[in-house]
């Protein structure tokens, strides 16, 4: 009798008790900058123009949007016009879909896509801090898709990883 009230409270609470833990999360986020901000106040974005063969019109947009919103949220610089402390500037120099793998009847089973960003960052206080490098993200989809299905999601994720690499690049000195 006693086993058998156990065993229904225990159906009753194991429900609620993993409603309760499934919202609790713990997250924290490190955005690995380094900035020595007595000397450096202000970053110029530049505005990164689309000049890859293939166009898709949001994607120029998307990524200037993106890069702005990470380099003013994860740091305390301001965003001005020019003549920042530090600058960024660059464009989309390639967005290119490849057959990456072929089913046995002889069609395309998977399709790479793959966009490439040229960079050019300059450090106004510390000139040996300047680069210009290429940032590249591939995403993978089934071939039984279009690509006007997937396009902004995958585009999205290629963006979020470039800007991520490219903010990793100019702040984070370890």
């Amino acid at each position: 009798m006693a086993l058998n009230r156990i065993v229904r409270t225990m159906m009753l609470l194991l429900p609620l008790m993993a409603v309760a833990f499934a919202g609790c999360t713990v997250s924290y986020k490190l955005t690995g900058a380094s900035i020595d901000y007595t000397k450096v106040k202000t970053i110029t974005l530049e505005t990164f123009q689309n000049r890859a063969a293939y166009q898709w019109g949001p994607m120029a947009p998307m990524l200037n949007e993106t890069m702005s919103d990470v380099f003013i949220q994860q740091t305390k610089l301001i965003q001005v016009q020019r003549g920042g402390d530090l600058q960024l500037a660059g464009e989309i120099v390639s967005y290119d879909q490849f057959n990456k793998s072929i089913s046995s009847d002889g069609y395309s089973a998977m399709v790479q896509l793959k966009m490439t960003v040229n960079v050019r960052f300059t450090n106004n206080t510390n000139h040996d801090e300047d680069f210009e490098r290429q940032f590249s993200a591939t995403r993978d989809f089934d071939a039984t898709q279009s690509l006007e299905s997937v396009q902004e999601e995958l585009v999205n994720q290629m963006i979020k990883e470039i800007v991520e690499s490219v903010f990793n690049a100019a702040l984070a000195n370890w």
